[in-house]
């Protein structure tokens, strides 16, 4: 279902619920019910939920969004390693460096086409990215230095290689949801606790109260769509993207 479409869904829907309960409360309310008078205590309250609720939103907001730049530097950061790797191998023989950049155009091309895919639907990476990885380990740890020069390449195109593994396996480690279910259960009741409290207010049918109700409880959806749409880095909407392997291997996507 696309994200645009499950935030209309919620937004409608919390709007729905809302203006549903005032209706259906103000005509079971009691004739002699006062509308005008709302305990000091019941407003206290109200404030203070209201208060602690968008403290936890805005937590929950920056955590999610932490995790989505974390998982974007990943990328950026084995996208280079990798770059890095075909570049410092043009000291070594063609036949040593065609090898070494084939196989790490491979590894690009299946990790852009193949991977990313399981990374967004299984959270995940794949067993053959991981071989093919390893074959690049391979080519650049099992060669033999023969000069001076190609010795002096040796040690920092290991730096690379370890510096690309260590992006994969926090690419790896970053590929599921970020928030504990936990956590969404706190999220959730404290967005009914908080809509509630509206109706302790004793809103009535009035347009502006409606309206003001209506706005407060679609803001809320949205916040909480929002954590969702950033909880999973690398599937959902504002995911993030393979473009830094792109732009350093344009032809990986073909």
């Amino acid at each position: 279902m696309p994200e645009w479409l499950v935030l209309t869904l919620a937004v409608a829907a919390a709007c729905a619920v809302v203006l549903a309960i005032t209706l259906i409360r103000d005509r079971t309310a009691s004739a002699d019910e006062d509308i005008t008078e709302t305990p000091d205590v019941i407003e206290y309250m109200t404030m203070w939920i209201g208060v602690v609720y968008a403290i936890v939103l805005g937590l929950a907001i920056a955590g999610v969004w932490e995790a989505r730049s974390a998982a974007e530097d990943h990328v950026q950061a084995e996208a280079v390693a990798l770059h890095e790797i075909s570049e410092r191998v043009r000291v070594y023989p063609p036949e040593v460096r065609d090898r070494i950049r084939n196989d790490v155009n491979a590894y690009v091309g299946h990790v852009v086409t193949t991977e990313w895919k399981s990374m967004a639907d299984e959270e995940q990476v794949t067993e053959h990215g991981t071989e093919l990885f390893a074959r690049v380990r391979a080519d650049v740890t099992d060669y033999e230095p023969r000069t001076d020069f190609e010795a002096q390449a040796y040690q920092p195109l290991l730096d690379q290689v370890a510096a690309a593994d260590q992006a994969r396996a926090s690419r790896a480690d970053s590929t599921g949801p970020t928030m504990p279910g936990i956590v969404w259960v706190g999220l959730i009741a404290g967005a009914v606790i908080t809509i509630g409290m509206v109706f302790a207010l004793q809103i009535r049918r009035t347009a502006r109260e409606m309206v003001l109700a209506g706005l407060f409880s679609a803001l809320i959806a949205f916040l909480l769509f929002l954590i969702w749409d950033f909880d999973a880095p690398y599937s959902r909407g504002l995911a993030a993207s393979t473009e830094p392997f792109l732009t350093f291997f344009p032809d990986a996507g073909r």
